[in-house]
Parts: C-alpha cells; sequence; structure tokens
C-alpha cells in the first residue's frame, strides 16, 4: 500500500528537479555552443601559426648550405609544446621541425587547409611556388580538456544551487501552502462532535470550493444528527412519565389484586415497563454520550468521580462483587464532563455485573496514566460477537436482560472524549472472562 505523499513535497522535489533539468539542458546546450566557439579559435590560433612560422622557415631553409639534412629546432628551455610543425619538400623530405614533432602523428600526404586525424589537428599550408610545406599539429587532447573545463566550471555551480533551490521552493511552497495547512490543522484538532463550519479564510480558489462543500456536507450532517439526537433525547423523555405513571398503577393493581393468574399477568406488565423504562433511560444516555459537552473546561479527579460511583451502585447486593483500585487523590487528573464519565462508568459496570459470574469479583481499577480497566468472570466470547458487541442493541449469547446498549453508548463516549476503548475476551492474564480497557489521553484544561 502506499502511503499518501505531501503536496508541499512533491512541489518542492518537482520544483527542483524541474530546475535541475532546465540547467543541464541549458548546461548542454552551452558546452556545445561553446565547443564550436573554442574548436573555430583553436583552428585560427592553428592557422595564424603556420602563417607565423612558415616567413622563417623560409629563410631558415633557403639560407642553409645542406638543404637535404632535416634540421631541429632546439628550445631555450624544456617546456610543453601543445603545437608542432614539419617543414617538408615536395617530395615530402623534412627539412624542419620543431624539438617535439613526431613525424608518424602527421599526415603522410602533404595537405592545404584544415585535416584531422583521431589525435590530431592539421593545418597545412604551401609557399615559394609550391616547393615547401609546412604542417602545424594540434592534439585534440588538448581540446577534450579545455572543453571539459568549460562543462565543469558550468556544472560546479549547480552543486550548490540544487540543495539552494530545493530549500528555497520548500519555504516558498510552505509559505504559500500557510492557508490550507492552517485549515488541515483546523479540521485535525477537531473532535468528533465539532460539526460547526471550518474556516476557510484565505484559502485558493482551487481548495475554496472543496471547502465549501465540506462545509455544507457538515451542515447536513449538523443538521440530521440533531435531528436524530433530539428524537431520541426528546422520545425518551415524554416516555418517562407515561411509564412511571403506568408502572405505579400496575403494583398499586398488584396490591388490590388476590394472587392467581390476573396478578401474574400485572407482574409480567410491570416488568415489561421497567424494561421499557430502562431503554428510555439508556436512549437518554445514548443522546447525551453521541451530542457535544462530553469534555470539560476544567479537569477533574477520575478517580473520586470514579469512588463515587461505585460507592453508589454498592447501594445494591449485586454491587457488592465491585473489588476497586484507585490511585492517590488527584493522581488522575482529565478534562472530562463529570456527567459523561458517570455515563460511561455505570454503563459498564452495569454490564460487567449482568453479564459476568454471580460467584466471582469484577474487577476495577484506575491508573495514574489515565487506563480504566473492568474485569469480570464468564464465558469466552468468540472474536466475531467480541467485534459486534460495540454496535447497538446486539448482545452476546446470554440470559441477562438488557437491551444491548450498554457497550455502544460507552462507546460513544470514548469517542467524544478523544480516548481508545479496548475489548478483550479472555481477560488479560485468565483463561476465560470478558475485559474493558480504555485510555484517556491527557487534556489540557
Amino acid at each position: 500500500m502506499q502511503l499518501p505523499r505531501s503536496l508541499q513535497t512533491r512541489l518542492g522535489i518537482g520544483l527542483t528537479v524541474g530546475v535541475t533539468l532546465f540547467w543541464l539542458v541549458a548546461l548542454a546546450g552551452a558546452v556545445f555552443a561553446a565547443r564550436n566557439q573554442l574548436n573555430a579559435r583553436f583552428d585560427s590560433a592553428l592557422a595564424e601559426t603556420a602563417q607565423r612560422i612558415m616567413p622563417l622557415a623560409v629563410v631558415e631553409v633557403i639560407n642553409r648550405e645542406d638543404r637535404s639534412r632535416a634540421q631541429h629546432i632546439v628550445a631555450f628551455e624544456a617546456h610543453d609544446e601543445p603545437l608542432v610543425y614539419l617543414v617538408r619538400d615536395r617530395g615530402g623530405q623534412i627539412l624542419l621541425q620543431s624539438h617535439n614533432a613526431e613525424p608518424a602523428v602527421f599526415n603522410r600526404e602533404l595537405r592545404a587547409g584544415f585535416s584531422s586525424s583521431p589525435t590530431h589537428r592539421f593545418y597545412g599550408a604551401w609557399a615559394v611556388q609550391g616547393s615547401l610545406h609546412i604542417e602545424v599539429a594540434e592534439p585534440l587532447a588538448q581540446r577534450r580538456e579545455a572543453i571539459r573545463a568549460t562543462a565543469a566550471s558550468l556544472l560546479w555551480p549547480l552543486v550548490v544551487l540544487a540543495p539552494l533551490c530545493f530549500v528555497g521552493s520548500w519555504a516558498f511552497v510552505r509559505y504559500s501552502l500557510r492557508p490550507v495547512l492552517a485549515y488541515r490543522d483546523a479540521i485535525e484538532s477537531r473532535g468528533s462532535g465539532d460539526l460547526s463550519p471550518v474556516s476557510v479564510q484565505d484559502l485558493p480558489t482551487e481548495i475554496l470550493t472543496i471547502a465549501a462543500s465540506v462545509n455544507q456536507l457538515l451542515e447536513r450532517l449538523r443538521r440530521a444528527l440533531e435531528a436524530e439526537r433530539s428524537f431520541t433525547a426528546n422520545s425518551a423523555h415524554e416516555l418517562r412519565t407515561p411509564i412511571a405513571t403506568a408502572l405505579a398503577q400496575t403494583q398499586r393493581l398488584q396490591r388490590e389484586l388476590s394472587p392467581g393468574k390476573t396478578r401474574d399477568r400485572a407482574l409480567g406488565i410491570e416488568m415489561s415497563l421497567r424494561k421499557l423504562s430502562e431503554l428510555s433511560e439508556k436512549l437518554m444516555q445514548l443522546a447525551k454520550a453521541e451530542g457535544g459537552g462530553l469534555l470539560s473546561t476544567r479537569q477533574h479527579d477520575l478517580a473520586g468521580l470514579l469512588q463515587l460511583i461505585v460507592d453508589d451502585l454498592r447501594q445494591s447486593p449485586a454491587a457488592d462483587r465491585i473489588e476497586l483500585a484507585l490511585p492517590e487523590s488527584g493522581a488522575c487528573m482529565r478534562a472530562l464532563d463529570p456527567d459523561a464519565f458517570a455515563i460511561l462508568a455505570r454503563n459498564l459496570l452495569d454490564n460487567a455485573l449482568k453479564h459476568g459470574s454471580a460467584e466471582q469479583p469484577v474487577e476495577v481499577s484506575l491508573s495514574p496514566a489515565g487506563v480504566l480497566r473492568i474485569v469480570n468472570a464468564g464465558d469466552i466470547i468468540p472474536a466475531g460477537e467480541l467485534a459486534q458487541l460495540r454496535r447497538r442493541f446486539v448482545r452476546s449469547k446470554t440470559t441477562a436482560r438488557g437491551a444491548g446498549l450498554g457497550l455502544a453508548i460507552a462507546d460513544a463516549v470514548v469517542t467524544g472524549v478523544g480516548a481508545s476503548m479496548e475489548l478483550c475476551s479472555p481477560a488479560s492474564g485468565r483463561a476465560d472472562g470478558f475485559e474493558v480497557r480504555i485510555t484517556f489521553p491527557v487534556t489540557g484544561a
């Protein structure tokens, strides 16, 4: 799977590579033009050298007593001789040559004008009515070295300019993308419950349309979620009074009835009403969990809140099985709304008490690092079922009564506060049981 690449990185690398390629193309063109110019200058120097030497060579040869013997021109001091020459008669007899000249490298045929061999460039000229011929030779390696030096002088700045170009391109792209980066940070810093419009100030026109569409989508999503939450909360709230009234009337009716089938039916009605009352309460908690206001503007001691919740639960006989382990007071401070934390903890504890083994304790612990663990004994839940327990109205195979909303509510709260929740079966360090592990992030006040 290919990882996403940063637009800033793409533009920085692309601009640097593009400038480098253009520089190399320009360098190749400059070297080609310089080579032609250098060859022209070298040819001109070669011809000029032949024209300068020829009159002196003619005087030397004419004034010589023995013309048939070749004469070497002795150098005043040892030095490199990039240009060498031969003076020959019409028959090819060497009459005069420079001190470092190798006759083997010269043309056997006496030619006028420019010519070349694999290793040398030549210029030949005739004098004294075609009786004397001079040929000057220049090694081609000298020209190649000059062209390489020219190319190197043009290439070296690129070695310095390429990193500078990359840094400059990176800085310019980053400066140009500041509104886009601010837009990204504004989206990343939001919680899952914040669906307010994102600021589109100073965004480029290419991104502005996308940002406007995102804000429209957020607004539509916010309205849909608010409508759903409002319906859920209002429905549950409106049902509480009729359910409570019906439950009270049913209980009064039971006391007035004598034992028998009619009273048993009244007991069944009472149980159904109690289930309906619990369901309406869960729906109200779910609406609270999926709404905003899960975070607080100041820090709260989660250990103290958890102690109060457990103490309240222990008023019922079933909650005596809770074994609580808490850190020191003030060791686990988080900016969570106390009501939201209470909804989370109560649902998880109710779930552990209802579905755990009645003979085994429920282990509850909170670490200073903000890790809440609730462990209960019981049968192992298959991995396929375990992954579905976060969904609404989904229950594992159990005889305990419930609506299947406890873990869904807990998951909604955990998501809303930016925490993480892990479900494990079997529990850590045990062969059976069920464990819920929640890690609360460090939040500022």
